[in-house]
């Protein structure tokens, strides 16, 4: 078994509780309060800013040029792409960029963001990675899967959010990802650490339902 899917199953109900959570299924049905979204989706933006800091630290921990060109691609795909589908859907409704960016970080954001740069910061390449997975490809799970549901998605308010991570573009990203950590695996992992690995995925599965749930908890 591939590490990340091992580590998926291991950590299938802290994994469960994030990519089918009750705000993933609202959103799925579009009938999520906008002011859920609107509050996930402001704080998902700084959210990316460290997460962006978080790929950064991986090109520096990163023993070969092929690895730091996988952390690369990560840092250009907030930059370049996230970030901009964040401030797309807030211009809609008359936020700025200034606006976001000076939007104080909710308690979930920074556990969730300062607990990522943490794993980095004290481990080596693969904890960085294992607590960056959920994210990355949880995100491509739960777009594939919303996009998969049926017609009824194009009519969703939450559409465009959908078809950016449910797009070829983002799968293949998640895809290069999830090898990435295979590979990094091969080199690093020992069956002595695999727990130390497994604690850091089931947490950072645990922060994503958390931001979610801070989400819903904006609702009006």
């Amino acid at each position: 078994m591939k590490l990340f899917e091992r580590l998926k199953a291991d950590a299938a109900p802290q994994w469960a509780s994030y990519v089918d959570h009750e705000f993933v299924r609202q959103l799925g049905k579009g009938d999520l309060p906008l002011s859920a979204f609107k509050h996930y989706l402001v704080q998902d933006y700084l959210f990316l800013i460290q997460f962006a800091r978080a790929y950064a630290l991986g090109i520096y921990k990163s023993p070969t040029v092929g690895d730091m060109r996988q952390s690369l691609e990560g840092v250009k795909a907030i930059l370049d792409v996230e970030l901009d589908l964040h401030l797309e859907l807030c211009g809609s409704w008359g936020m700025t960029r200034e606006n976001i960016e000076s939007a104080p970080e909710d308690t979930p954001t920074m556990a969730y963001t300062r607990f990522v740069l943490d794993a980095g910061m004290s481990g080596d390449l693969l904890d960085l990675q294992a607590a960056l997975a959920p994210c990355v490809i949880g995100y491509a799970e739960i777009g594939s899967a919303l996009m998969n549901a049926g017609p009824a998605t194009d009519d969703n308010p939450y559409s465009r959010w959908i078809q950016e991570y449910g797009s070829d573009a983002y799968q293949d990203l998640a895809k290069g990802f999830a090898n990435g950590i295979d590979e990094t695996g091969d080199v690093y992992l020992t069956e002595a650490r695999y727990p130390r690995l497994l604690a850091l995925f089931e947490k950072a599965s645990r922060l994503e339902a958390d931001f979610w749930q801070m989400g819903l908890n904006a609702a009006d």
